[in-house]
């Protein structure tokens, strides 16, 4: 198939575009830089010139290809809520540029969107039309594509790692070397679901060639990872002390990371596994963690 990829040069996409290529697709990426298209024709991919802030320049990408995966996303979380909406007008014209084919969408979102509460176990069958968080705009998108003749299934991401990147841990390494020590909140028992990035990439591949409207896809290796054995790794690997902290004291440590570092946020993947035959391989989060590139994870 001819794919048209979003975010091909990002963290995700950049491990996608092998995965599609050794598998016999065509990839067309999408960047916004020479730099990154210089990066994809190396790859063996074919640069697409276009912008999130343009979703016309994305759907004529779309018009174009077999089947599309959008993993692009702006992470300024200082303009989150303005970023969910942005993708929720890029998957919409998306999906206009794909409806009435049966072409595949592949669109991301978080795995926090399949669960009713903090502590409840998110699932593939749930969506929580309600969330409080911001993101739940990119499922609003998707089935509002759906509804009008697109043929979409959604990737929810956790924690996404490597020993560079990993997901909101990220954040919190970087407020940790800031502030000399690894903070947790309370007894950090409140759990993060993590995948290593390579098993998602595959994940990516598998729900494109075993394509299904209307489903969910959690692309969970590990349901739950408590918060402070994070912390308590992150403390190791940079030498500094994990300290518990009252609510009060978080939302100074954390900043616009509070109102997460807190949530209890556990995802299954069972159905996943069995609908796509996928089954995570990678490294755990924790032993990423440990073998933590510093040169290169501060200049991610």
């Amino acid at each position: 198939m001819r794919v048209f990829l979003t975010g091909a040069t990002g963290f995700i996409g950049s491990r996608i575009v092998p995965e599609l290529i050794d598998a016999g697709h065509e990839v067309v990426g999408l960047t916004r830089s020479d730099q990154g298209a210089r990066w994809l024709e190396e790859a063996g991919a074919k640069p697409y010139r276009g912008t999130l802030e343009d979703p016309e320049s994305l759907a004529r990408g779309a018009a174009e290809a077999d089947a599309v995966i959008h993993t692009a996303f702006d992470h300024n979380f200082a303009n989150f809520v303005a970023n969910t909406q942005k993708d929720k007008r890029v998957i919409q014209a998306m999906g206009a540029a794909l409806a009435g084919s049966n072409r595949p969408l592949i669109i991301t979102s978080g795995t926090g969107m399949g669960s009713f509460g903090p502590g409840q176990i998110a699932k593939e069958d749930v969506v929580d039309w309600n969330n409080l968080n911001p993101r739940i705009a990119s499922e609003v998108a998707a089935a509002d594509a759906a509804e009008k003749g697109a043929s979409v299934a959604i990737v929810r991401l956790p924690q996404v790692h490597d020993t560079v990147r990993q997901g909101l841990t990220s954040f919190h390494i970087e407020i940790a070397r800031e502030k000399g020590f690894v903070g947790y909140v309370g007894d950090g028992s409140n759990r993060w679901a993590a995948a290593h990035v390579t098993d998602v990439a595959r994940l990516y591949r598998l729900a494109l060639e075993k394509h299904e409207g209307g489903v969910r896809y959690h692309a969970v290796a590990e349901e739950g990872i408590p918060m402070r054995q994070i912390a308590e790794a992150i403390a190791d690997r940079l030498g500094i002390p994990a300290v518990s902290l009252s609510t009060d004291e978080a939302e100074n440590y954390f900043g616009w990371l509070a109102p997460f570092a807190s949530l209890d946020m556990p995802a299954s993947s069972s159905w996943t596994r069995e609908r796509l035959g996928w089954e995570p391989v990678g490294p755990r989060l924790i032993a990423d963690l440990m073998a933590m590139d510093h040169a290169e994870a501060a200049a991610a």
